[in-house]
């Protein structure tokens, strides 16, 4: 018995441990923050209440049904018709109706407003969709830092490591009196300058994953990402100039469409302010009965009973009318002419839209070239210090070199490969910005 709970303790433990160091991949993560970022959350909803306002719009062409009943009690003196004087008298009365109404012509006022509301559920959609992209790129960006950070970090800890190492073997030449003390100052120094930047960069790297998870909006306690592999950039750009990103960007970029939709919107409330101008027709139709009963009867009177009542009193009705408009203080012909206005509006947001975006991915693709030429000159830069760094280790370890002359060919060699991780990264997320804008994956 008490091995099975010595078990059972042991795999909770297990999961907790398992599950506190839960690492989140790149494509979890974005699932995650489209999943539950509130302000797609709220989009959603809109899209949702665009749908209902279809609904509605659609039942508009359908007629109209309403039932109505009222009961009344009436009381106090009146005229004896018999006698002529005056008594009291109690009366009780309702009537029951059922009536219905429908639109048989609006200037298709119903059909344009229907039609607005399937445009408003379009662009609800594309709405959403730039919002889930723009979460999707910040994620992706946040997910690179994190890695950037890592490998900084660990560059950072493998310089540690040399300098303390440096440190010891300095350390024992100056107990065999081989190197001066001065020597073992220096290594010292060296060493605590650069534990001094392995804790700047792992506070960089916890505030790279701090926004995250704020992003994520999880809590960032235990949080991590898991490590991909990042292969080393291609050497030349995916696309030759920014024209061919625009030129299909433009035709399939949510924002755009979301314009263009907005100028169909723009005709048909033109349509919509025509219609004022144009006579409305409306049918209606309705049944009705009621009922009476007298507490005080007078001579000659009497109560029928209350189904008869009802039967004899059935009734029907039909109706059309129509509304002709002759003079409406100018709101009809206001209403048109703001309806243009809008409509221009939002041709020149269109325009507006489109300038934008070029100018966008122009300084994405020169973003993009500068951090590829960047990235090759800090590639060529870490050979160069890579082969430098060897030859002073050498003359460093048969006395040519001394310590300061070494530790000067060490920091280029630092600088050069921090340079080229951050080259790389950027130049990662400047090509996946360029795949963005072309409508490819940046997932892969």
């Amino acid at each position: 018995m008490k091995t099975k709970i010595t078990a059972i303790i042991a795999l909770i433990a297990f999961s907790f441990v398992g599950f506190s160091q839960k690492k989140w991949g790149l494509k979890e993560a974005v699932d995650y923050a489209i999943e539950n970022n509130i302000t797609i959350k709220q989009n959603a909803l809109n899209l949702e209440s665009f749908k209902e306002d279809v609904v509605g719009a659609k039942g508009n062409f359908l007629p109209n049904l309403n039932a109505s009943s009222g009961a009344n009690l009436n009381f106090g003196s009146t005229i004896d018709p018999v006698s002529n004087g005056r008594i009291s008298s109690t009366s009780f009365s309702s009537s029951y109706s059922l009536r219905s109404g429908v639109t048989v012509f609006n200037g298709f006022r119903l059909l344009n407003s229907y039609k607005n509301a399937q445009l408003n559920v379009m662009g609800g959609k594309l709405d959403l969709q730039k919002i889930i992209d723009d979460v999707s790129l910040n994620v992706v960006n946040s997910y690179l830092n994190i890695l950037f950070a890592k490998e900084n970090l660990a560059v950072a800890k493998a310089q540690a490591d040399i300098s303390k190492k440096q440190v010891d073997v300095i350390q024992k030449q100056v107990n065999a009196e081989v190197k001066a003390k001065g020597d073992l100052l220096n290594a010292k120094s060296t060493y605590a300058n650069d534990l001094q930047n392995v804790v700047s960069l792992e506070n960089t790297l916890n505030l790279a994953l701090l926004q995250l998870a704020q992003l994520l909006q999880i809590d960032p306690k235990d949080f991590d990402v898991a490590n991909i592999e990042i292969s080393a950039p291609s050497s030349s750009l995916l696309f030759k100039d920014a024209t061919a990103i625009y030129k299909k960007a433009v035709e399939i970029r949510p924002e755009i469409i979301r314009e263009k939709i907005n100028i169909k919107k723009s005709d048909l409330n033109i349509a919509i302010a025509k219609s004022g101008f144009l006579p409305t027709v409306s049918a209606s139709a309705s049944a009705g009965t009621n009922y009476s009963h007298r507490y005080t009867i007078f001579q000659g009177q009497s109560n029928d009973y209350f189904f008869k009542q009802l039967n004899d009193n059935f009734g029907y009705g039909l109706g059309v009318s129509i509304s002709i408009p002759i003079f409406n203080r100018y709101q009809n012909k206001v209403n048109l002419n703001k309806a243009k206005i809008n409509k221009q509006k939002s041709e020149l947001s269109l325009e507006s839209a489109k300038l934008n975006l070029q100018q966008t991915i122009q300084r994405a693709f020169l973003d993009a070239k500068a951090a590829l030429k960047s990235f090759e000159a800090a590639k060529s830069s870490l050979e160069a210090q890579q082969e430098a760094f060897k030859n002073a280790q050498l003359r460093f370890n048969l006395e040519v070199f001394t310590l300061f002359e070494f530790e000067q060919v060490r920091n280029r060699l630092v600088n050069a490969e921090s340079a080229l991780i951050r080259a790389k990264y950027d130049y990662i997320f400047k090509s996946k910005v360029l795949k963005f804008y072309y409508g490819e994956s940046i997932f892969d």
